[in-house]
């Protein structure tokens, strides 16, 4: 546009909310309800002059709003906002600072850290009641106005049912900086995530959908740099409406939507971790960048009686008013606005509980969880909660409304306390393994509420979790203090004496099998599997339990260390295990088994001991019991003519350090050992004894069919019918191992 700016903006529209373009022009529109006047601010094509300040004429229903006729997008604008400046009212206007559109859907650039982006006087012994004056645009990140068009083509969400789901979570930065075959300046962005390398790696392994953290424009906290570290993971949101800049390598939002393309035109679903919980502006000494100089009072929950302070619920200093209707009007236009113009296939909310607070704690009938749930849009993708925060109450597993799913750490601690060995875990994993009924089985939720995982992000990695006993945090200069001290982890050395990479052929056995055990448990129980991207391969983070500041090796995917033959055999195992699940009739259910009868022999699931037999609750309660198995028996109907038969699955479990005999639990067809997690090379074979040997700290998996289209008769001579061919069988491989004895003693005899 023009760089003659008239005196004043054309009065405008107060919707919709933010930045607008329409050929025309563009209209400005942003909420504030106790603010006197709002300034548009307009800036050079880099942000670094300001050029002009235009006062939005109009406020309609505390929406301010004007319109600057010929702008285009491209145009770099911030705002400035008039009122009292009085924290202990909780007001913190000052229009010294520059204000970030909290609807701005581009960012020119970084914040540059800046004693001018606070509101207060940094040096004042009463900061909060000392204004600062100094002007903070130089240091202040702007917005630029965006024209959202973009060519899909026939591109739409996936809509991938949830029983199909395998989920692998990762960090954009995370899976592409170590690649040096890639140029400098894509590492790190969309454009390496949508590179065909890392798509066919997704594709080999069986993932349908790819759960980012966070890419919302996020701040490099001050702290963090102080100490020369990074924000990695990107927790501390600028911007709900804007992708992160670093993530763009020409900075253009086209490059996010052909990653997304990419990723779709592949099969592979895209979910956002996304952070509505608290915004990077923290706590009462933090800076002034957008919702506080715009409306502090509307825009965060302060505390009643004491509000130059902030609820925090959420351990990062502040917490977002979704009782407000303009904020969680933010919230909601925000989720709006990645599924219809970006694609995206849904959301993993960090901290969920602190979204469904209300004035009286966590409330399924929340506005937030009533504005998503009766949402055109937005009820139809994908919805998953943390279910947990910081606040009272704040652990909530299992209590969200329908429609949600939930990342179960249950799931997580049990299925590693039970592999490392700790006393009475079998009756928790039988729980977990099996949906979590006893959680999720409510309201008529499905078992796919439950987000199963071994390890996320905020933890050990699965290499880290079978190398470590304990935390190595020193990277992130806090004394080790940050990272749980509670991760159910060992290193599986003699008395724990040797942490992390070892050259035992003994110990790194030990620690393979055991990652192959909860990698195994992980994909075939019932629920949503969730993979830590790079889990696959043996990515490490040397002990580190809380990278969330290590931009660095630290977090870096090891695309070279990957290559090597122990990580190939992982990742094939990795593929192996998926492909087991996608073929299981069994992990296609919708509803969650309680043991009823599918047919006069059959249960939909059952426990057995190793003897084969019925589980006790003896052996239930036995707190030494390393051993059981699980039976899932599912009906598939019949199909383009062929028979209807019971699918039959059989999963080993010997989580002892010792190998264990189990006996095939009477009553069933032919067997075939499908997958044994401590020979992962192995293929599969018919199962031609009454029992199998199931190796220390390993699972194995047996499926079997039966016929059942003429009913039990059927059944019964299909499973004799078996029987008898099970007996031919070993007659058949008891002759032949005796020709090949006598074979080889003729050999022998006839040697010179």
């Amino acid at each position: 546009m023009s760089s003659n700016y008239p005196d004043r903006l054309l009065p405008g529209r107060p919707y919709p909310l933010g930045a607008t373009v329409d050929g025309l022009g563009v209209n400005f529109a942003v909420f504030s309800a106790n603010a006197s006047s709002i300034e548009l601010c307009l800036f050079d094509p880099n942000g670094r002059k300001e050029l002009a300040r235009l006062p939005l004429p109009e406020c309609t229903d505390e929406v301010w709003h004007g319109y600057l006729p010929e702008a285009e997008a491209g145009l770099v604008y911030g705002y400035r906002a008039h009122g009292p400046y009085e924290p202990q009212h909780g007001h913190r206007f000052n229009a010294h600072k520059l204000l970030l559109d909290p609807y701005a859907k581009r960012l020119n650039a970084p914040v540059q850290w800046s004693d001018a982006l606070f509101g207060y006087r940094m040096q004042s012994t009463r900061a909060d009641l000392s204004l600062d004056r100094r002007d903070s645009a130089p240091a202040m990140a702007k917005a630029v106005v965006c024209d959202d068009s973009f060519t899909w083509g026939d591109d739409h969400l996936l809509h991938r049912p949830w029983h199909e789901m395998v989920i692998y979570e990762a960090n954009v930065r995370g899976v592409s900086m170590a690649r040096e075959e890639l140029q400098a300046n894509h590492r790190g962005t969309f454009r390496a995530l949508c590179e065909p390398h890392f798509i066919d790696h997704l594709l080999k392994l069986g993932i349908t959908a790819i759960e980012l953290l966070p890419v919302q424009a996020f701040l490099q906290d001050r702290f963090l740099i102080a100490r020369g570290l990074r924000n990695f993971w990107g927790y501390s949101t600028l911007s709900y409406f804007a992708p992160e800049p670093a993530y763009l390598s020409s900075n253009q939002l086209k490059e996010m939507r052909t990653a997304i393309l990419r990723l779709h035109a592949a099969g592979i679903e895209v979910i956002l971790d996304v952070v509505y919980n608290h915004t990077c502006e923290g706590n009462h000494m933090g800076p002034t960048l957008s919702w506080r100089g715009l409306d502090n009072a509307s825009y965060y929950r302060l505390v009643p009686g004491d509000e130059r302070h902030y609820i925090d619920e959420t351990g990062c200093g502040n917490t977002l008013n979704l009782s407000h209707p303009r904020a969680l009007q933010m919230v909601m236009d925000s989720l709006r606005y990645w599924v219809e113009h970006f694609h995206i296939d849904g959301f993993r909310f960090d901290l969920g509980v602190t979204l469904g607070r209300e004035g009286t704690g966590f409330d399924q009938g929340s506005g937030f969880f009533d504005a998503i749930r009766q949402d055109p849009v937005l009820n139809r993708v994908k919805l998953i909660m943390e279910p947990w925060d910081l606040g009272p109450g704040g652990y909530q597993l299992g209590n969200n409304p329908p429609g949600f799913a939930e990342w179960n750490d249950r799931y997580r601690d049990t299925v590693r306390r039970f592999w490392r060995g700790d006393s009475a875990q079998i009756g928790e994993l039988a729980a977990r393994i099996s949906g979590s009924a006893d959680l999720f089985d409510r309201r008529r939720r499905k078992v796919w509420a439950s987000i199963n995982f071994v390890t996320a992000h905020d933890g050990f990695t699965l290499n880290d979790l079978v190398s470590y006993a304990s935390k190595h945090n020193e990277a992130n200069k806090e004394e080790s203090r940050d990272g749980s001290d509670d991760n159910a982890s060992a290193n599986w050395s003699p008395d724990g004496a040797v942490e992390g990479p070892s050259d035992d052929a003994e110990i790194n056995e030990t620690r393979g099998r055991v990652q192959r055990a909860m990698l195994s448990t992980l994909v075939l129980s019932l629920g949503t599997p969730m993979l830590l991207g790079g889990d696959e391969f043996g990515r490490t983070q040397g002990g580190n339990n809380n990278a969330y500041c290590q931009d660095n090796a630290i977090s870096w995917f090891d695309w070279q260390a990957a290559q090597g033959p122990q990580a190939q055999q992982l990742t094939d195992f990795v593929a192996r295990l998926i492909a087991l699940r996608r073929a299981s009739p069994s992990l296609a259910v919708q509803e969650f088994q309680h043991g009823s009868q599918l047919t006069p022999e059959l249960r939909d699931i059952d426990w057995f001991s190793p003897a084969g037999v019925s589980m006790t609750p003896e052996d239930w309660s036995d707190g030494e019991r390393r051993t059981f198995a699980l039976r899932r028996a599912t009906r598939v109907p019949e199909d383009h003519g062929r028979p209807a038969v019971v699918a039959l699955e059989l999963l080993l479990f010997n989580g002892s350090g010792e190998a264990a005999e189990f006996a095939i639990p009477p009553g069933t067809a032919d067997w075939h050992v499908m997958l044994e997690s401590h020979a992962p090379d192995q293929p599969g074979y018919p199962v031609l004894h009454e029992g199998l040997t199931v190796q220390a700290h390993s699972v194995t998996v047996l499926h079997a069919r039966i016929v059942e289209s003429e009913g039990e008769s059927t059944a019964q001579a299909h499973t004799e019918s078996a029987a008898q061919a099970k007996v031919e069988s070993r007659a058949q491989a008891k002759a032949e191992r005796h020709a090949q004895a006598d074979a080889e003693r003729e050999a022998g005899s006839q040697a010179p």
